[in-house]
């Protein structure tokens, strides 16, 4: 494994906690979205299949509250970090995330502000989790840099008072100078989600707004929820109908 100048990474103990579900300026309550409502609970996969056509479900939800993240500074030294060459800066990063509760990644800056584009105008997507012979659906809200996810059911049965099981933030202080956007993920509760997972559905996340083909299933869920259907989401990711 690659042993780079981890030194510029911060040690104290303060920085390798996760945000908690109400101490790390994280909302705790993510705003309802029709769509993920009208699903009901407790039926199978197969009837999410398709959402029922009300009005109103063009509307974006409102209720994303300013986050205050934990500052860069506080995870990485920014100074020392500001002589690595972008490829150091993201092996260091990565090599720092290994083991400790937490998800490293990175991004080119081109891409990150797609990302941004995009979810400027789609901030709510549902997202299939395999978890052992099933899997669980995650309900997403984003207003970059940021990235909140939650599990649909405890968003459909306690609306605003639902906690995020996951928070993401982008980091963009070497965008323009190194063409690198550093991303964190911090796992909530680590009982709902585990390290390999979170990782998977931030991949998973960004794949739906960055391909083409996948984003027109976000945009379909944001702006012609009639139109959506969940099987099109499990199809795109080789995931079964049951």
């Amino acid at each position: 494994m690659r042993r780079l100048p981890l030194r510029l990474m911060r040690s104290a103990a303060s920085a390798l906690r996760g945000p908690a579900a109400t101490h790390g300026g994280f909302p705790a309550t993510p705003a309802l979205h029709p769509a993920a409502v009208a699903a009901t609970p407790s039926s199978p996969p197969a009837d999410l299949s398709r959402w029922p056509q009300r009005r109103g479900y063009s509307q974006f939800a409102s209720g994303f509250t300013p986050l205050k993240p934990k500052p860069l500074g506080s995870i990485i030294d920014v100074e020392r970090a500001k002589g690595l060459s972008p490829e150091h800066l993201v092996a260091a990063w990565d090599d720092y995330h290994l083991g400790r509760g937490h998800i490293g990644a990175s991004m080119k800056t081109k891409l990150y502000h797609l990302l941004e584009q995009r979810s400027s105008t789609c901030r709510h997507f549902v997202i299939p989790l395999w978890k052992g012979s099933g899997y669980t659906t995650m309900f997403m809200q984003v207003q970059m840099p940021y990235m909140i996810f939650t599990g649909l059911e405890d968003y459909k049965a306690r609306g605003t008072q639902a906690s995020p099981y996951y928070t993401v933030t982008h980091y963009t202080e070497f965008a323009e100078t190194k063409d690198t956007v550093l991303i964190r993920g911090d796992v909530v509760f680590t009982s709902k989600l585990t390290d390999p997972e979170a990782k998977t559905l931030l991949e998973t996340a960004h794949s739906f707004y960055l391909n083409d083909v996948r984003y027109r299933l976000v945009e379909r869920f944001n702006k012609e929820t009639h139109e959506f259907e969940f099987r099109d989401v499990l199809q795109v990711l080789d995931m079964p109908t049951m």
